[in-house]
């Protein structure tokens, strides 16, 4: 008995206590928890996403510009959206879509002002005014097309599907060639006569990276591949010095670029910091854009630029502080690039792609001389941006939204 009474003491103390702590935790409620945050307004500090870049807003119809106020918009009345500004100012920006089917490898037509396109619904391939009109590149119909490759000219292109087979075909003349299976990641040369791909045989010692000519045939031997092929990048570069690239780790975070011409010159070697290589080469051949990532940013891609000939190779690398990858971007000169920038990456982005699956995209300017960069454009729809390219003229800024495929206009200028 003098055993349960003691413990009934006990019980009684702990549940008094216990008492106490949750009437003091409902005072904490009822008189001094702090108030939640008031609502975003018109002079609050912009909220950012990854890389300090700023975001659209939600929930607030508007959009906030650092340092602008509206970037330039009119600010509206309570409950009303701003309105989406025809041209880009930095701010909510028209994007108009200029066709309903989904699209495949839309590139810029040879006229610099239209676009070619393949379209998934139907196999045909399609000239794309910026008015939004479709007309026929040729009557010759291709199902179930996976992945083009253009010539320079654009009068040709590599087509490839998903059992593995792979042709050329001549638009201009309406010619197909057939080319072997295990042939894959093909690059024209800049004058579009010679391709240069990997041939990736049964057998590892008769794996290739090899040079063909438009026809398919003339097959040359440029280096072994072995067992390498993931690390051996074909991209034959604009002034016709290199055709592909390959790298080596030196430890986690940093890799050699090594260049591989067609007569077995010894080029000097570009230390890039970070994995996940994707590279794009300027207009002249003579930089490189790429982007990486490392274990010191959360495994994001970052963007990067270096000068990429003869004995200036790895001069001038420069991180350009933009949290995306290379293959969304585009040069619209010498110096300048547009870039389709996430609002926000998850941790371990560079490493898995598709983290960033349906994460919106703006557009942002960057001088890659000089690191400056801007918002362009905080397009009025939840696109998810790919395939950048702009008109010759740089009136006109066109992309395919990862989503549903289609083709989308921006207003640059």
């Amino acid at each position: 008995m003098d055993f349960l009474i003691k413990y009934k003491k006990i019980f009684i103390i702990a549940g008094f206590i216990l008492a106490v702590f949750i009437f003091a935790y409902l005072l904490y409620l009822m008189f001094f928890k702090p108030a939640p945050p008031p609502a975003v307004t018109t002079g609050q500090e912009t909220p950012v996403g990854q890389g300090g870049l700023p975001i659209s807003q939600t929930g607030t119809g508007q959009i906030i510009e650092p340092g602008s106020g509206q970037g330039g918009l009119l600010e509206p009345a309570a409950g009303e959206t701003a309105p989406a500004n025809p041209v880009a100012q930095g701010g909510l920006t028209q994007t108009t879509e200029l066709n309903q089917i989904p699209a495949l490898g839309a590139t810029l037509a040879a006229n610099g002002d239209d676009l070619l396109y393949y379209n998934k619904q139907d196999g045909g391939f399609y000239r794309l005014t910026k008015d939004g009109r479709s007309t026929l590149l040729s009557d010759a119909v291709f199902h179930e097309v996976e992945k083009i490759t253009w010539s320079p000219d654009k009068n040709k292109a590599i087509l490839e599907y998903p059992d593995q087979a792979k042709i050329i075909y001549d638009f201009k003349d309406s010619q197909q060639i057939s080319l072997p299976k295990h042939w894959k990641d093909f690059s024209f040369s800049p004058d579009g006569s010679k391709i240069v791909m990997k041939s990736m045989a049964e057998s590892i010692d008769n794996r290739w990276l090899a040079v063909i000519n438009d026809q398919g045939t003339e097959a040359r031997r440029v280096a072994s591949l072995g067992d390498k092929d993931e690390t051996v990048y074909p991209s034959w570069s604009p002034n016709n010095q290199t055709v592909a690239m390959y790298t080596e780790g030196i430890d986690f975070d940093r890799q050699y670029v090594f260049f591989v011409g067609l007569n077995e010159e010894n080029f000097k070697a570009l230390t890039i910091e970070g994995r996940g290589f994707i590279p794009q080469w300027s207009p002249q051949g003579d930089r490189l854009l790429y982007s990486v990532y490392t274990s010191s940013n959360d495994l994001k891609p970052e963007l990067w630029i270096a000068d990429a000939q003869g004995e200036n190779i790895g001069a001038g690398r420069a991180r350009l502080n933009i949290q995306t990858w290379a293959d969304k971007c585009v040069f619209s000169s010498k110096t300048e690039i547009y870039c389709a920038v996430p609002e926000r990456l998850e941790e371990g982005a560079g490493l898995f792609r598709e983290l960033a699956s349906g994460v919106k995209d703006n557009l942002f300017k960057i001088d890659t001389q000089t690191g400056a960069r801007k918002l362009v454009a905080i397009p009025d729809g939840q696109f998810t941006m790919s395939d950048l390219i702009v008109s010759d003229n740089g009136s006109y800024l066109y992309f395919t939204d990862a989503a549903t495929g289609r083709i989308n206009k921006i207003k640059l200028k």
